[in-house]
C-alpha cells in the first residue's frame, strides 16, 4: 500500500504547539468534538494523514500511536443543546478551548484547521490553516482523536435511539437519517436548530 508523504510536525518548529481539529460540525444530531494535540519535535508516522482520508481501523491504529507518544493530548466537546443556544461555530470553538483546557502542558502556539477560531488564553498566539490537517501532524492527530471519539459517542448513543441508524451514518444528514427523523420525530440528541428535513418542494 502506498502511503502519502509524511507530514511535517508543526507549522512552527521553535514552539511548543498544539494542533486543534473538530469533528462533527455538519451532523444532525450530538455533540461536536474536538481535539488538541501536543506532538514532540519530529514526530512522524506513516498513517498520520487527514482522518477523512483513513479507514476507521487505520483511524484506531494510528490514535493508539498518538496517545501513547504525545507530549499531551486532550478532547473536548459541546453537546446539541449547547449547539442549539450559541450556534455550531461557536460550539465548535468552544469545544477546541476545551480540549485546550484539558492539556497537561500550556501550549506556547496554537495551529488550528480551517478559517475561524477565537483567543483562547491572554499571550497564547494562535494561527488558522484551511486543510491543516491534510497540511501538518499535530493537526492531523487532532482529527483523528476528534473524529473517533465522536464515532464512538454516536456507537453508544445508537444503542439508546436505535431508530436512526447512527451506528452507521454517525448522524451525518444522509437519506436515511432524516427518514427516520420524518418517521420518529427527533431525539432529545438532535439539533433543532438545524434543518433536519429537507426543505418541501
Amino acid at each position: 500500500m502506498n502511503h502519502p508523504p509524511l507530514l511535517p510536525t508543526s507549522f512552527q518548529t521553535e514552539l511548543l504547539e498544539a494542533g486543534c481539529d473538530e469533528a462533527g460540525r455538519g451532523c444532525l444530531a450530538g455533540p461536536v468534538f474536538a481535539a488538541a494535540v501536543i506532538l514532540p519535535p519530529g514526530f512522524s508516522h506513516p498513517l498520520l494523514h487527514d482522518s477523512k482520508a483513513l479507514s476507521h481501523r487505520q483511524r484506531l491504529e494510528v490514535r493508539e500511536v498518538i496517545q501513547r507518544e504525545a507530549v499531551s493530548w486532550a478532547v473536548g466537546s459541546c453537546s446539541a443543546a449547547e449547539i442549539d443556544e450559541i450556534n455550531i461555530l461557536r460550539a465548535s470553538i468552544l469545544a477546541m478551548h476545551r480540549a485546550l483546557d484539558a492539556l497537561s502542558v500550556e501550549p506556547q502556539l496554537i495551529a488550528v484547521d480551517g478559517n475561524r477560531f477565537t483567543p483562547w488564553r491572554l499571550g497564547v498566539p494562535f494561527t488558522t490553516i484551511v486543510k491543516g490537517d491534510a497540511k501538518f501532524a499535530n493537526i492531523a492527530a487532532a482529527s483523528i482523536l476528534a473524529k473517533t471519539y465522536r464515532d464512538e459517542f454516536m456507537a453508544d448513543a445508537a444503542r439508546l435511539y436505535p431508530a436512526y441508524g447512527w451506528e452507521q451514518n454517525k448522524a451525518y444528514p444522509t437519506a436515511a437519517h432524516r427518514a427516520a427523523i420524518a418517521a420518529n420525530g427527533p431525539s432529545p440528541l438532535h439539533r433543532l436548530t438545524f434543518r433536519l428535513l429537507p426543505t418541501p418542494k
